[in-house]
C-alpha cells in the first residue's frame, strides 16, 4: 500500500532532524525524540532498524545517541521510506505478480508498475540534505 503509515511519518521526522545536524554530532535519542514529536520507544525501535542497514549509526553508554550513517545528501527518502514501509507497491499485483494469475493479460497491470516507477523516482530524487534545509 502506498499511504504512509504512522511509522514511516516518525522514520522521517527523527531521520531528518539528524540530517540537519553535524555529521559528527551525537544525539540523545531522548532529544530527537522531544524535538520531532514522536514516543522514544518507537523512535529508539525505528532507529534500530535504520542501525541495522547503516542509515543511522548508534553509540551505547554515557553520550550514546545516534547519529547519521553517511552525509545526507547520499541518503534518499525513498531508502528511508522503504527501510520502514517495505517495497512501494500501488497494487497487490504489482507486489507479488505470481498471485496475480491476470498479469499477463491485464492492461492495467502496466499502469500500476509505471505508477510505482514514478513514485520511487520521485522519492529517489529528494535527499536528506534537501529536507533538512531550513526554507
Amino acid at each position: 500500500m502506498m499511504e504512509l503509515t504512522r511509522k514511516g511519518e516518525y522514520a522521517i521526522r527523527g531521520i531528518v532532524y539528524l540530517a540537519g545536524k553535524p555529521l559528527d554530532k551525537v544525539c540523545l535519542l531522548s532529544d530527537i525524540a522531544a524535538a520531532v514529536d514522536v514516543p522514544p520507544t518507537f523512535l529508539a525501535k525505528i532507529f534500530q532498524q535504520f542501525s541495522k542497514i547503516g542509515l543511522v549509526k548508534s553509540f551505547r553508554g554515557t553520550g550514546g545517541g545516534f547519529m547519521l550513517g553517511r552525509a545526507p545528501e547520499n541518503i534518499t527518502l525513498l531508502e528511508v521510506v522503504e527501510a520502514v514501509e517495505g517495497p512501494i507497491v500501488p497494487n497487490r499485483c504489482v507486489a507479488i505478480p505470481a498471485n496475480c494469475d491476470r498479469s499477463g493479460a491485464c492492461n492495467v497491470h502496466p499502469v500500476w508498475r509505471r505508477v510505482q516507477g514514478e513514485v520511487r523516482g520521485v522519492l529517489n530524487g529528494v535527499t536528506l540534505k534537501e529536507l533538512s534545509e531550513e526554507g
